[in-house]
Protein backbone atom coordinates (compact mmCIF):
# COMPACT_ATOMS: atom_id res chain seq x y z
CA UNK A 1 0.00 0.00 0.00
CA UNK A 2 3.04 2.27 0.28
CA UNK A 3 2.91 2.80 -3.48
CA UNK A 4 -0.59 4.19 -3.01
CA UNK A 5 0.48 6.47 -0.14
CA UNK A 6 -2.34 8.61 0.82
CA UNK A 7 -2.12 16.23 -2.23
CA UNK A 8 -5.45 17.40 -1.99
CA UNK A 9 -7.07 17.91 -5.39
CA UNK A 10 -7.78 21.47 -6.38
CA UNK A 11 -11.54 20.97 -6.42
CA UNK A 12 -11.61 19.70 -2.83
CA UNK A 13 -11.14 21.56 0.39
CA UNK A 14 -9.95 20.42 3.82
CA UNK A 15 -13.57 20.77 4.88
CA UNK A 16 -14.67 18.29 2.18
CA UNK A 17 -12.18 15.69 3.35
CA UNK A 18 -13.13 16.14 7.00
CA UNK A 19 -16.91 16.14 6.47
CA UNK A 20 -16.91 13.23 4.02
CA UNK A 21 -14.18 11.23 5.79
CA UNK A 22 -11.94 11.02 2.73
CA UNK A 23 -8.22 10.22 2.77
CA UNK A 24 -6.25 12.12 0.11
CA UNK A 25 -2.91 10.70 -1.06
CA UNK A 26 0.26 12.31 0.30
CA UNK A 27 1.46 12.71 -3.27
CA UNK A 28 -0.04 12.25 -6.72
CA UNK A 29 -0.19 8.52 -7.41
CA UNK A 30 -1.31 6.77 -10.59
CA UNK A 31 -4.17 4.35 -9.98
CA UNK A 32 -2.98 0.81 -10.71
CA UNK A 33 -4.45 -0.31 -14.02
CA UNK A 34 -6.39 -3.56 -14.23
CA UNK A 35 -8.59 -5.54 -16.55
CA UNK A 36 -11.58 -7.44 -15.13
CA UNK A 37 -14.66 -9.06 -16.62
CA UNK A 38 -18.08 -7.51 -16.17
CA UNK A 39 -21.19 -9.59 -15.46
CA UNK A 40 -21.57 -10.39 -19.16
CA UNK A 41 -17.99 -11.61 -19.53
CA UNK A 42 -16.76 -8.48 -21.34
CA UNK A 43 -13.22 -7.35 -20.47
CA UNK A 44 -13.17 -3.88 -18.87
CA UNK A 45 -9.91 -1.99 -18.41
CA UNK A 46 -9.57 0.90 -15.96
CA UNK A 47 -7.30 2.82 -18.34
CA UNK A 48 -10.16 2.98 -20.87
CA UNK A 49 -11.91 5.51 -18.62
CA UNK A 50 -9.15 8.15 -18.87
CA UNK A 51 -10.74 11.56 -19.31
CA UNK A 52 -13.52 10.70 -16.86
CA UNK A 53 -13.64 10.72 -13.07
CA UNK A 54 -13.92 7.13 -11.82
CA UNK A 55 -15.68 6.24 -8.57
CA UNK A 56 -14.15 2.80 -7.92
CA UNK A 57 -15.98 0.87 -5.21
CA UNK A 58 -14.94 -2.52 -3.82
CA UNK A 59 -17.72 -4.63 -2.31
CA UNK A 60 -19.05 -8.10 -1.56
CA UNK A 61 -22.65 -9.29 -1.51
CA UNK A 62 -22.35 -10.58 2.08
CA UNK A 63 -21.18 -7.13 3.31
CA UNK A 64 -24.08 -5.33 5.03
CA UNK A 65 -22.51 -1.82 4.82
CA UNK A 66 -21.88 -2.46 1.10
CA UNK A 67 -25.56 -3.23 0.60
CA UNK A 68 -26.53 -0.09 2.53
CA UNK A 69 -24.45 2.30 0.40
CA UNK A 70 -25.39 0.86 -3.02
CA UNK A 71 -28.65 2.85 -3.42
CA UNK A 72 -26.80 6.12 -2.74
CA UNK A 73 -24.12 5.10 -5.26
CA UNK A 74 -26.86 4.45 -7.83
CA UNK A 75 -28.34 7.92 -7.23
CA UNK A 76 -24.86 9.46 -7.48
CA UNK A 77 -24.21 7.62 -10.73
CA UNK A 78 -27.50 8.76 -12.26
CA UNK A 79 -26.98 12.36 -11.13
CA UNK A 80 -23.44 12.73 -12.51
CA UNK A 81 -22.89 10.19 -15.30
CA UNK A 82 -23.60 12.83 -17.96
CA UNK A 83 -21.11 15.16 -16.27
CA UNK A 84 -18.15 12.79 -16.52
CA UNK A 85 -18.49 10.48 -13.50
CA UNK A 86 -18.20 6.72 -13.99
CA UNK A 87 -19.18 4.45 -11.11
CA UNK A 88 -17.51 1.04 -11.21
CA UNK A 89 -18.24 -1.55 -8.55
CA UNK A 90 -15.72 -4.35 -8.09
CA UNK A 91 -16.97 -7.48 -6.37
CA UNK A 92 -14.33 -9.51 -4.58
CA UNK A 93 -14.22 -13.30 -4.99
CA UNK A 94 -17.85 -14.06 -5.86
CA UNK A 95 -19.58 -15.50 -8.92
CA UNK A 96 -21.32 -13.47 -11.61
CA UNK A 97 -24.60 -15.21 -10.76
CA UNK A 98 -24.52 -14.15 -7.09
CA UNK A 99 -23.46 -10.59 -7.94
CA UNK A 100 -26.13 -10.24 -10.65
CA UNK A 101 -28.90 -11.29 -8.23
CA UNK A 102 -27.57 -8.90 -5.56
CA UNK A 103 -27.48 -5.92 -7.93
CA UNK A 104 -30.91 -6.74 -9.40
CA UNK A 105 -32.40 -6.77 -5.89
CA UNK A 106 -30.93 -3.32 -5.29
CA UNK A 107 -31.93 -2.05 -8.77
CA UNK A 108 -28.38 -0.95 -9.54
CA UNK A 109 -27.52 -0.03 -13.13
CA UNK A 110 -23.83 0.93 -12.96
CA UNK A 111 -21.25 -1.64 -14.14
CA UNK A 112 -20.05 -4.36 -11.80
CA UNK A 113 -16.72 -6.09 -12.34
CA UNK A 114 -15.56 -9.43 -10.96
CA UNK A 115 -12.26 -9.69 -9.08
CA UNK A 116 -12.55 -13.47 -8.83
CA UNK A 117 -9.14 -14.09 -7.28
CA UNK A 118 -8.95 -10.86 -5.24
CA UNK A 119 -5.77 -9.71 -7.01
CA UNK A 120 -7.06 -6.19 -7.79
CA UNK A 121 -8.34 -5.75 -4.23
CA UNK A 122 -4.92 -6.85 -2.97
CA UNK A 123 -3.16 -4.35 -5.26
CA UNK A 124 -5.36 -1.54 -3.91
CA UNK A 125 -4.81 -2.64 -0.31
CA UNK A 126 -8.47 -3.35 0.36
CA UNK A 127 -9.12 -4.67 3.84
CA UNK A 128 -12.41 -3.42 5.24
CA UNK A 129 -15.39 -3.34 2.91
CA UNK A 130 -16.75 -1.30 1.37
CA UNK A 131 -13.74 0.65 0.11
CA UNK A 132 -13.88 3.42 -2.47
CA UNK A 133 -11.23 5.19 -4.53
CA UNK A 134 -11.87 8.29 -6.62
CA UNK A 135 -9.64 8.48 -9.68
CA UNK A 136 -9.22 11.76 -11.55
CA UNK A 137 -9.47 12.30 -15.29
CA UNK A 138 -5.67 12.01 -15.44
CA UNK A 139 -5.70 8.53 -13.88
CA UNK A 140 -4.35 9.68 -10.52
CA UNK A 141 -5.95 8.79 -7.18
CA UNK A 142 -7.76 11.77 -5.64
CA UNK A 143 -8.83 10.03 -2.42
CA UNK A 144 -9.94 6.82 -0.78
CA UNK A 145 -12.61 6.05 1.78
CA UNK A 146 -13.19 2.96 3.90
CA UNK A 147 -16.65 2.11 5.15
CA UNK A 148 -20.12 2.99 3.90
CA UNK A 149 -21.07 6.56 3.04
CA UNK A 150 -24.28 8.31 2.04
CA UNK A 151 -22.70 9.20 -1.30
CA UNK A 152 -25.57 11.39 -2.43
CA UNK A 153 -26.09 13.54 0.68
CA UNK A 154 -25.85 17.34 0.40
CA UNK A 155 -22.12 17.48 1.21
CA UNK A 156 -21.29 14.75 -1.32
CA UNK A 157 -23.40 16.35 -4.05
CA UNK A 158 -21.74 19.70 -3.43
CA UNK A 159 -18.30 18.07 -3.63
CA UNK A 160 -19.04 16.12 -6.83
CA UNK A 161 -20.70 19.12 -8.51
CA UNK A 162 -17.61 21.23 -7.82
CA UNK A 163 -15.19 18.49 -8.84
CA UNK A 164 -16.94 17.68 -12.10
CA UNK A 165 -17.35 21.33 -13.10
CA UNK A 166 -13.56 21.72 -12.74
CA UNK A 167 -12.43 20.22 -16.05
CA UNK A 168 -8.86 19.73 -14.75
CA UNK A 169 -9.55 16.83 -12.40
Amino acid sequence: MAALGLSKPAAATSHDFQVLGLQPPKEAVEAPDFTLKDLNGKQVRLRDFRGKVVFLNFFATWCVPCRLEMPAMERLSKAYKDKGLVVLAVDIKESAKIVRIFLQELKVSFPALLDVDGAVAFTYGIRPLPATYLIGRDGKILWRAFGAREWDNAASRQYFSRLLSDGKR
